[in-house]
């Protein structure tokens, strides 16, 4: 990876791709609260698991996915079926977060979205891999939806991530400019939602934003992968912390013999604000953790394959490491709130 290679004719339409979008989504979601439009389309209303505390719209998608949208069609026809999928994926959320949906329908729509990428853009490898490949891109559309639960959380993930495959798009040997562009759109649509949404947020993700956040998550990761303009290890490291919370958290409860999809607070960052972290500095920890892990990803993009994957380990054992170390604050307050005889703290 050498400066040559940088695409730098694209550098400065990229910023202002991403600045456009920040300004964009924000003028959307104003516009939904100014109205009180917001408040009709989708609120969430707090109960025994919510981290919140009043009625509060989840209306982001609404300002995320159209102006991501936006983006693909103008600078990148060639992602035309991703930003159908997400167009898909958005209607369907959004009549989840209105009405609610069967488990079954709404994965059944995951699935299809997936499939339908993996069909229509396939990659010389046997059916299984293809089905392995499946089954984790989905993984990845559903992260955000379980993620979406902290102030400004989802956001900065958006924002480090897709920052990251902007930026790895146009260092590649071949810069992948529209690839570039459509990550530096939803990097900027998330600036413009976190104006919104860091604590205490006015706004909240909702499933119509979460869901086709994960989709492009995965979709344009497996775009970039396939185009060879990063290894495939390189998008999961860019959302490595989102992964890694919810892969865990899924395990446990799935051990335990509980429904993964149904609403909890067991989460590492719900346990680091119930601990009494608060909101801002658990988000705070967290845009560090994915700031350094994006820095180290872009990073190692310029070694030897084997050292790449040296890095992609020692990583992952540093986000469980600092897994451990939330594992234990939760311990002792959950034991100092026993202690106390508070019995309505759930575990």
């Amino acid at each position: 990876m050498v400066i040559e290679h940088i695409g730098l004719s694209s550098v400065p339409l990229s910023l202002a791709i991403a600045t456009a979008a920040a300004l964009v989504c924000s003028a959307i979601l104003a516009i939904l609260l100014k109205t009180g439009l917001a408040w009709r389309l989708a609120t969430d209303i707090p109960n025994a698991r919510s981290l919140h505390e009043r009625p509060t719209p989840r209306v982001g998608g609404w300002g995320v996915v159209p102006t991501v949208l936006i983006a693909a069609w103008a600078c990148a026809p060639d992602l035309w079926l991703i930003a159908a999928c997400v167009l898909f994926l958005a209607a369907v959320s959004q009549l989840d977060d209105r009405r609610g949906l069967p488990v079954r329908i709404r994965f059944a729509a995951h699935f299809l979205a997936v499939a339908v990428l993996i069909a229509v853009y396939p990659v010389a490898a046997p059916w299984w891999c293809l089905a392995v490949l499946s089954v984790l891109l989905v993984w990845l559309v559903n992260l955000y939806n379980f993620m979406d639960g902290s102030d400004g959380l989802a956001g900065g993930m958006a924002l480090f991530g897709f920052g990251a495959y902007a930026i790895a798009a146009l260092l590649a040997e071949q810069p992948a400019r529209e690839l570039a562009l459509v990550s530096a759109a939803t990097a900027g649509a998330a600036i413009g939602f976190l104006a919104f949404n860091f604590h205490p947020a006015r706004i909240f993700l909702g499933d119509a934003g979460s869901i086709p956040l994960g989709f492009l998550a995965g979709a344009l990761g497996y775009w970039g992968w396939r185009s060879h303009a990063w290894p495939i290890w390189f998008p999961t490291m860019c959302f490595a912390p989102f992964i890694g919370d919810a892969s865990v958290t899924l395990l446990r409860r799935l051990i335990r013999g509980e429904k993964f999809w149904e609403a909890h607070r067991e989460h590492y960052y719900q346990r680091m604000i119930r601990a009494g972290l608060g909101h801002t500095r658990t988000a705070i920890y967290w845009y560090l953790l994915m700031l350094f892990g994006t820095m180290i990803a872009l990073a190692a993009l310029g070694l030897p394959i084997v050292q790449q994957w040296m890095v992609v380990v020692l990583w992952a054992g540093a986000l469980l490491g600092a897994g451990a170390i939330v594992d234990a604050r939760w311990r002792r307050f959950y034991s100092t709130v026993q202690a106390k005889g508070d019995v309505n703290v759930p575990k």
